[in-house]
């Protein structure tokens, strides 16, 4: 399950949560546009009347032009992602949907990095200059 933040109620997040599986299962069985390739849906945030949604995706490519290219292709699918939605979540108010990538994953690769890194340089600077010990000569007791 994904995080939510903790003022939305239990019947908001069970109803993101059901809605992101629909969505994933939507966008990656009944599109048929090009723009759209491989997307995982990573959170669904809904506002507390359930009029809008936010779908957070990542792509495995992190080029801007396939970005905005898949930006694009859910954008102008987002009528009929929304149309195929309320044929499976039978829900009072049907959410607009606004796609938006999520750069979450990139930015904590990339921290990750940093730590690295700097856990590397500073064991680094943290050992000694690799002298070999003479052994001392066996004392006499």
């Amino acid at each position: 399950m994904a995080k939510h933040s903790k003022n939305i109620p239990a019947r908001g997040l069970r109803v993101a949560d059901q809605i992101q599986k629909d969505l994933s299962l939507i966008i990656a069985g009944g599109l048929k546009d090009p723009r759209i390739g491989m997307v995982t849906l990573t959170e669904v945030q809904l506002t507390p009347d359930y009029a809008h949604a936010k779908v957070f995706y990542t792509l495995l490519s992190d080029k801007k032009e396939a970005i905005k290219n898949t930006q694009d292709g859910l954008n102008a699918a987002a009528g009929f992602i929304r149309n195929q939605l309320g044929k499976q979540l039978h829900i009072h108010t049907l959410p607009q949907l606004h796609f938006v990538h999520d750069t979450s994953t990139s930015r904590g690769m990339e921290m990750s990095l940093l730590i690295d890194q700097a856990n590397a340089s500073r064991a680094a600077d943290a050992e000694p200059d690799a002298v070999p010990e003479t052994p001392d000569a066996p004392s006499e007791s």
